[in-house]
């Protein structure tokens, strides 16, 4: 398939550029595929689309400040980096700028010493090899001198309100550099109805990496080669999403990480013959388009995703790209606001 098959216009103003006030009070675009209909309601509505016997799986994966601004010893000269993945200990795979004054052997300076790095070695597509240096505990280092890592087309520093605003409320464990935005609409009061109408709630961790802007820039889709990202499937979720799919109950997916976690660690039952998960750790680089088979994951909760990207594509494979482009074109006309900090979609 031809990228040029997964663009549309968006006017720049439809963007959002900041979170809405009220988590839940967004709005909410619901697509039927059975029916081919649209629906325009909130995101609190979303109880009205969740059945009994449902499954409703997020990603808690916890978004670390991971955009830090420092001083290279010897030239003073001002250096920005974005923490972009863990490699062992304190070491980390890290995005730098301006990248040419920064080679190994170089060392960077943090918050007047309180945290320090070392280049050690070029990473891949422009990447450095990083180990830090610090007294205490990094993660308390980074939360005192780190921002948020706000997505490029977010066109404005991060703020102390991104650091709660652009998490969702169940994030747990540290490690991601971009939030898994289709959570970000929930609230604890609306997951405790959703739990009291007989919805189970299960959890998946998959962090997410910088890979998550990366453009597809190949004309065939067919080329293009995903980030790999690490995921954890934990035994007792494992049970419960089972447990769903064997007494017929449909698994709602909370975003596209976790709906890449799901379908990375489906395997076919003999017994049941249906696709169960398996518990554990993994990395997936799985790249989903139409055309794939689905196996794990019945509706999904998502944001508006950028042209020609693989989440936008991720979504034409669960419905249909005529239906997803036609959708994208009425919230457009309809003004929804797009991106990480915009409005919802309900695939169901």
């Amino acid at each position: 398939m031809n990228i040029e098959e997964f663009d549309y216009d968006l006017p720049k103003e439809l963007i959002a550029q900041t979170p809405m006030e009220q988590r839940d009070e967004c709005r909410l675009m619901v697509l039927n595929r059975a029916k081919g209909s649209i629906e325009h309601r909130h995101f609190y509505d979303i109880l009205d689309y969740l059945h009994p016997g449902d499954c409703l799986v997020m990603n808690d994966s916890k978004v670390i400040p991971a955009r830090i601004f420092g001083i290279k010893e010897k030239t003073g000269a001002h250096v920005e980096f974005l923490l972009s993945k863990r490699i062992e200990g304190d070491r980390w795979e890290t995005l730098v700028r301006p990248g040419r004054r920064l080679k190994p052997g170089d060392k960077v300076d943090f918050g007047d010493g309180k945290l320090e790095a070392e280049i050690l070695e070029y990473g891949k597509d422009g990447t450095r090899i990083v180990e830090f240096h610090y007294d205490g505990i990094f993660m308390e280092r980074l939360e005192e001198l780190g921002s948020m890592p706000l997505p490029p087309y977010i066109e404005r520093p991060s703020d102390e309100e991104d650091k709660n605003m652009y998490q969702t409320v169940y994030a747990h464990y540290d490690g991601s550099v971009a939030a898994p935005t289709a959570g970000l609409h929930f609230t604890k009061e609306l997951l405790k109805k959703a739990q009291d109408k007989g919805v189970k709630l299960a959890y998946v961790t998959l962090h997410v990496g910088i890979g998550t802007f990366r453009p597809v820039k190949c004309e065939n889709i067919e080329d293009h080669h995903m980030h790999f990202e690490e995921y954890y499937v934990k035994p007792e979720t494992a049970d419960v999403i089972n447990q769903t799919i064997l007494e017929g109950g449909r698994i709602v997916s909370v975003g596209t990480t976790s709906t890449r976690t799901m379908e990375s660690a489906a395997y076919k039952d003999e017994k049941s013959g249906k696709y169960l998960l398996k518990a554990g750790h993994g990395n997936t680089g799985i790249f989903i388009y139409p055309g794939y088979e689905w196996k794990i994951v019945n509706a999904l909760i998502t944001n508006f995703h950028l042209p020609k990207s693989t989440l936008i594509m991720l979504v034409s494979s669960l419905y249909n790209r005529e239906k997803i482009l036609e959708a994208y074109n009425v919230a457009v006309k309809e003004k929804y606001r797009f991106f990480s900090y915009g409005d919802a979609m309900f695939i169901e």
